[in-house]
């Protein structure tokens, strides 16, 4: 089965390339933001809504208008694409998959992208509509034989680093099936518990880097607005970002790969990081543990080499639950790592005992074929053995 896939690599534009990959930028977010009003103004005040090819239309007319002669000056196909999109953005919104679409920022991640008909590649090198010379690009991975770039998309970071990524489709070949199962519990002293009883540290990445963050940004917020020093300023500030970003997105990478090699089943919870990070205290440790991306990677992951996740309910109590017996104690504190069972005796470790509960409820997902959803457990029936519900 061929499957989506990009390749994403570093590149070096010179002078010229930067200049024109600069007005390229700010076509595609003036028109993005462009749309966007235009279609929250024709809801709000006219009550209808605008689809994309109502907005290609009228950006036609909006480049033959007076005062928009420089955007005949830059590729056509970012600005479409930019089109596309926001008619994305605004398909996920009424799916309910995401919010409302915002407005682009100048200071934030810049992007375009180049269908097939705004490029060229040939002999290993790219070059792109309105350019005469191919960019540099570092190649650190060879791209797979015969493959077919269908688009080309060259990004701009707030630390003023350029990367191009490269997507094609080709068949994904599944791994070779083996026999391992594993439970894990996600976590921020451990970053996961292996129901193997393996715990992986975590690096907490942020923290190697805090007091330079902290002084670079004390020193940003006091520059003055607008002026060179703040610009030179904020792209130190979002160097130590990026540096931070990188060192996380490898470690994620390199964890999820491993677990799906090594295993044929993987079950975690499926938590809600985006109300977890609501509490003021464990915010920043839990964005920085990145729960959300972890399971994002095994969840495509396994969908590309043939492996099984299991994503259990959030509300089983996976901690609170004796692996041994099945008895479930009323509270359990955060700050309690250890515990005794009242019931059987057995001294258990929180994490990885939670994650041989996940395991095992994992392995019932996976014979029955359903998903599952424990009966919630309250304090006044803790003394009940829990059952799981079938959906």
């Amino acid at each position: 089965m061929e499957r989506d896939q990009a390749y994403r690599y570093r590149c070096y534009p010179n002078a010229v390339q930067r200049h024109e990959l600069a007005r390229t930028f700010g076509a595609a977010r003036f028109v993005y933001n462009w749309a966007l009003r235009e279609r929250t103004d024709a809801f709000y005040e006219r009550g209808e809504r605008m689809s994309y090819v109502q907005s290609s239309a009228a950006l036609t007319a909006l480049k033959q208008s007076e005062g928009h002669d420089w955007m005949n000056e830059v590729s056509s196909v970012p600005m479409q694409q930019a089109l596309r999109h926001l008619d994305t953005a605004y398909r996920n919104f009424f799916a309910g998959r995401s919010r409302y679409p915002a407005f682009q920022r100048k200071h934030g991640k810049q992007s375009a992208e180049y269908t097939t008909s705004a490029f060229r590649y040939r002999d290993g090198q790219i070059t792109l509509a309105k350019m005469d010379a191919a960019l540099k690009i570092r190649w650190s991975r060879p791209l797979p034989p015969d493959v077919k770039i269908t688009t080309v998309t060259v990004s701009m970071d707030a630390a003023g680093r350029y990367f191009i990524s490269l997507r094609f489709k080709r068949p994904v070949q599944p791994m070779r099936p083996v026999d391992g199962a594993v439970g894990i519990d996600l976590g921020i002293t451990s970053l996961v518990t292996l129901s193997t009883g393996e715990k992986v540290h975590n690096p907490r990445h942020t923290k190697r880097d805090a007091k330079k963050l902290a002084q670079a940004q004390r020193k940003l917020s006091r520059c003055q607005t607008n002026s060179n020093r703040r610009a030179k300023q904020r792209k130190k500030v979002a160097r130590i970002h990026a540096r931070i970003q990188d060192r996380r997105s490898d470690h994620i990478h390199k964890l999820t790969t491993r677990l799906i090699r090594e295993n044929q089943t993987i079950v975690v919870e499926s938590l809600a990081v985006k109300n977890m990070v609501r509490n003021r205290t464990l915010a920043q440790h839990i964005s920085d543990a990145a729960w959300g991306e972890l399971v994002r990677q095994l969840r495509y992951k396994a969908d590309w080499y043939g492996r099984t996740l299991v994503e259990i309910d959030r509300w089983y109590p996976s901690s609170k639950r004796c692996h041994a017996c099945g008895h479930v104690v009323a509270a359990l504190p955060l700050d309690v790592r250890e515990w005794t069972c009242p019931a059987c005796g057995v001294v258990h470790d929180r994490d990885l005992n939670a994650a041989k509960n996940v395991l095992a409820v994992g392995h019932t997902v996976t014979a029955r074929g359903e998903g599952v959803r424990p009966k919630r457990f309250t304090a006044a029936a803790s003394f009940v053995e829990s059952g799981i519900s079938l959906l």
